[in-house]
């Protein structure tokens, strides 16, 4: 039962993490930035509502405290004449008028009383209405405060990403073109033909080292001995046209047979003008 809930508990954390991984990908900063001024200018416009509705309400409350103390003060100028008018009446002798007028004093005087209370009541909600309203004006400034704060703070990330997502897009330029940079195809192309060009030096040395090299060699040499020779001849030699008739013309030795008996012959009589 154990394994069966951590196989499912895995099973809960490999969809999570890729959740959360597509939710990353799907993030633009600016889009939720902006998202997030927007939800937080909208508590602003309803924190300044409820604070105008306060407002209001302690306006109307003070226009109410106004009126009872307004009251109060005319119930009072009431009281004052009936009672200077039932004074009036008792200096005249006419008690029943005096009666009336001091009934009317006290009446007046019961309503100043009235209306004073009810003021001494409502002076203690618009004093506490008058701090809430001051604190809330205190908070809606600071919200105000933050909001800028918060777009100033938006636009330096946005500016932040966007600067991030170029940089990212140079880095991946500058390995693209670090990737396809020629010059290694160049230097693989020179190492290929620097391998060809030794091949061939190596088959021109064996091709010198064959028989066939060998023996051009050995006509050279023997080509350069006749000429030796016969400048030595024409050197000690008193009529020089002599030694050049008496030299078999080169024709003539292509003409010849190839017989191993002249071939030393030949050889022979080089070597004895050399000599």
């Amino acid at each position: 039962m154990a394994q069966k809930r951590s196989i499912w508990a895995r099973i809960f954390g490999i969809g999570k993490a890729n959740a959360n991984a597509a939710l990353d990908a799907l993030e633009d900063p600016k889009k939720m930035l902006d998202q997030t001024v927007r939800d937080y200018t909208n508590n602003i416009a309803q924190a300044e509502q409820a604070v105008a509705q306060t407002i209001g309400n302690l306006r109307m409350a003070e226009d109410d405290l106004a009126k009872l103390s307004q009251e109060a003060t005319e119930w009072g100028t009431k009281a004052v004449a009936a009672s200077n008018k039932a004074d009036e009446y008792a200096a005249a002798g006419d008690a029943s008028n005096q009666q009336k007028f001091n009934q009317l004093a006290t009446v007046a005087i019961q309503r100043q009383m009235s209306a004073e209370k009810k003021a001494a009541s409502l002076q203690s909600t618009v004093t506490s209405q008058r701090e809430v309203v001051d604190k809330l004006k205190t908070g809606l400034n600071s919200m105000q405060s933050k909001r800028q704060e918060l777009v100033a703070k938006r636009d330096e990330l946005v500016a932040r990403a966007r600067n991030a997502k170029t940089q990212t897009q140079m880095m991946d330029t500058m390995k693209a073109l670090d990737f396809s940079d020629p010059s290694s195809e160049i230097s693989r192309f020179e190492q290929k033909i620097r391998q060809d060009e030794a091949k061939v030096r190596g088959a021109q040395e064996l091709a010198s080292s064959s028989l066939d090299a060998q023996f051009a060699q050995l006509e050279d040499l023997g080509a350069a001995s006749e000429v030796d020779a016969r400048l030595a001849a024409l050197k000690s030699s008193n009529n020089p046209e002599d030694v050049i008739e008496q030299a078999p013309a080169g024709p003539e030795l292509e003409a010849a047979a190839p017989d191993l008996s002249e071939v030393e012959a030949r050889l022979a009589a080089l070597k004895n003008k050399q000599a």
